[in-house]
């Protein structure tokens, strides 16, 4: 019960303000026909109770599954299994993850159909899936965060000199959208998860920092696609 009031607040917290914004404007400045303000309303309403539940579901369900994985695969003992397991999961929360497509439908509708939302939707899980598996490296081999994010980004600049500029643009939108509502739990989980077991529980923020490093994977998986593109 207590969860249930705790994301109750939590969804109260994100929508009101956006909604207090929007009808201030509305009744000062912008004046909106009334049935797109009613629209709007309609919409907060099913927002608000969409993400009402999927919170609910995070909670229940996504951390808790991630983190027992997580916990689960260092007592294989097979570091191969870890990050395996961790750029497999990688794909999947991307596939899954609402803002990649939305991001990937938008993209092939300016492009007239040239850059596929398929096309981008698997480029930008490979991505991803790669660096969630160089996370896991990182964290069973102690790889310091700051070696791996200082020379993925030198990589990104580089890479951008040999891009489209559009794809640019693109390229980091990508690394931004899958910082959504599917991806991060899951794999945030997953990483503190496994740097539990390893660091035997002494230092689990070593779990922390794995978003940081997997969003630069779709930043260079897209960039790459613009390169075959040009």
């Amino acid at each position: 019960m207590e969860n249930v009031k705790d994301t109750f607040k939590e969804v109260a917290s994100a929508i009101l303000p956006v909604t207090i914004v929007v009808i201030i404007l509305q009744v000062a400045l912008i004046r909106l026909p009334l049935e797109a303000l009613l629209q709007f309303l309609i919409g907060v309403a099913f927002v608000s109770i969409g993400f009402f539940l999927f919170l609910l579901g995070v909670t229940a369900g996504l951390l808790p599954v991630g983190e027992m994985i997580g916990k689960k695969l260092p007592k294989t003992k097979k570091s191969w299994l870890i990050i395996g397991t961790g750029f497999l999961l990688g794909i999947a929360v991307t596939v899954a993850e609402p803002d990649v497509r939305v991001l990937a439908t938008q993209i092939d509708e300016v492009s007239g159909g040239t850059i596929s939302s398929n096309i981008l939707i698997l480029s930008v899980a490979f991505g991803l899936a790669i660096f969630v598996a160089l996370a896991m490296v990182r964290t069973i081999f102690r790889i310091p965060i700051h070696y791996m994010l200082i020379g993925g980004y030198i990589l990104v600049f580089l890479i951008s000199m040999l891009v489209p500029e559009a794809f640019v643009a693109i390229s980091f939108d990508a690394g931004g959208v899958t910082t959504g509502p599917m991806a991060v739990p899951f794999i945030l989980a997953l990483g503190v998860g496994v740097a539990s077991v390893l660091r035997n529980g002494s230092s689990d923020s070593e779990g922390f920092g794995l978003i940081g490093l997997a969003s630069i994977g779709p930043v260079l998986a897209v960039m790459i696609l613009g390169v075959l593109f040009k």
